[in-house]
């Protein structure tokens, strides 16, 4: 499958969690209820990946993605009523 393909898929389970749980609950609960999801609809979904970070040729840490879907799709959940300018700087890195 391509990443269209993939990431209308994984868009698809992110609202059916949204419409079934609603808000108020923890970042957590909807990662679970999401990677969940993923993997009913046969998609390959790690929660916590560890992806490192390479500047200048050199592993400088690691980063850690709410959820990866299919080792190309990378999720960043906010539980927030609005997305402040730092959560926003994340999302883009």
């Amino acid at each position: 499958m391509d990443t269209n393909g993939i990431t209308g898929m994984t868009i698809g389970c992110a609202i059916r969690v949204s419409i079934v749980l609603g808000t108020g609950y923890l970042e957590k609960v909807y990662e679970n209820a999401l990677a969940h999801e993923i993997r009913k609809s046969q998609l390959r979904g790690l929660q916590q990946a560890q992806i490192a970070v390479v500047y200048d040729g050199v592993e400088v840490g690691h980063y850690s993605p709410d959820l990866l879907v299919e080792r190309e799709i990378i999720v960043e959940l906010k539980a927030a009523r609005e997305i402040d300018e730092m959560n926003e700087a994340r999302l883009l890195s």
